[in-house]
């Protein structure tokens, strides 16, 4: 008798600082970043079956027509990257409902990966201790350990060394989706180009952990940074105007979302995230989000 279905769910991400540093000999920029999980999700279904497949569905505002469904589909890759670890000769079918928008800087291929992960080690019973599956995900991407961890964390290397951080907030984010996606080796080779050979090592800024730790909003506005959004900006100079509105509505500070296009805004409360929501919206912006965080990493929201 087949095992039921698991569904896991797996949030969206945002680099609260992004600190890219030299090419690596690996082929990789070296990071240090602070991640945070936010309220936008990402369900993975996956069910036992005789060959691997993959369907994607999505909220009507999320565009899933470039959405590859073969190999090249990190989910599909997540799978069999797991199967092979244990030595398995086994498939699942995977049917993935996107919250999360697509190349919009917020690591919804990297969710649906751990969730991928989770998923068949719960279908299969394998019992992956949480090490092993941490480290097969950083064999799948720089992103997917953190899906993985939730909350609010540290990543080094390539980002795929996740390690939690004291962040005693609960921050109100207002997150602007845009219609066109932004390549992320596109935008790491805008930043390449601007700054030339001569490029220190990366850190994360002890005034950012002292604002988590505080849980003091303002102070982490004046910390948060990305090196990815000026070359993100070059490419799609519109989304300086999207950022100016949300401050000039209220928010404490705008930031691109990883290699963009998604601007997000952190506001002091829920009331103040509402408010510059309705400006936005008001001002042409229809795909416009209000999330919290931090919120729990990749979980099993049905298994029996």
């Amino acid at each position: 008798m087949s095992a039921a279905p698991v569904t896991v769910r797996a949030a969206a991400k945002i680099n609260l600082c992004l600190g890219v540093g030299p090419v690596r000999d690996d082929g990789y920029h070296a990071l240090a970043t602070v991640y945070q999980a936010i309220g936008m999700y990402d369900d993975v279904t996956a069910t036992e079956a005789d060959g691997w497949s993959l369907r994607v569905s999505a909220h009507e505002r999320i565009d899933v027509t470039e959405v590859p469904l073969d190999d090249s589909n990190i989910a599909l890759r997540a799978g069999r990257l797991l199967a092979s670890h244990h030595g398995l000769d086994r498939a699942a079918a995977l049917d993935i409902d996107k919250g999360i928008p697509v190349a919009g800087g917020l690591a919804g291929g990297s969710a649906d990966a751990a969730a991928t992960l989770l998923a068949l080690d719960r279908l299969w019973r394998l019992d992956t201790p949480d090490e092993e599956l941490l480290r097969l995900a950083g064999e799948l991407g720089s992103d997917v350990p953190f899906a993985l961890l939730g909350g609010t964390a540290r990543g080094d290397g390539h980002g795929e060394q996740v390690t939690r951080v004291a962040d005693a907030g609960s921050w109100w984010w207002v997150v602007v989706e845009s219609d066109i996606g932004l390549s992320t080796p596109r935008i790491y080779a805008e930043l390449d180009q601007m700054r030339g050979d001569a490029v220190p090592d990366p850190e994360v800024s002890v005034a950012l952990l002292d604002a988590l730790a505080a849980g003091d909003s303002t102070a982490l506005a004046g910390a948060l940074t990305n090196d990815l959004q000026e070359p993100a900006l070059h490419v799609r100079p519109d989304l300086r105007d999207v950022l100016a509105l949300g401050v000039a509505a209220g928010a404490l500070q705008g930031l691109v979302s990883g290699s963009g296009p998604t601007c997000v805004l952190l506001c002091a409360d829920h009331e103040s995230a509402q408010s510059v929501r309705a400006v936005l919206h008001a001002a042409g912006h229809e795909r416009v989000q209000v999330a919290t965080g931090p919120v729990a990493g990749a979980h099993v929201v049905t298994y029996a």
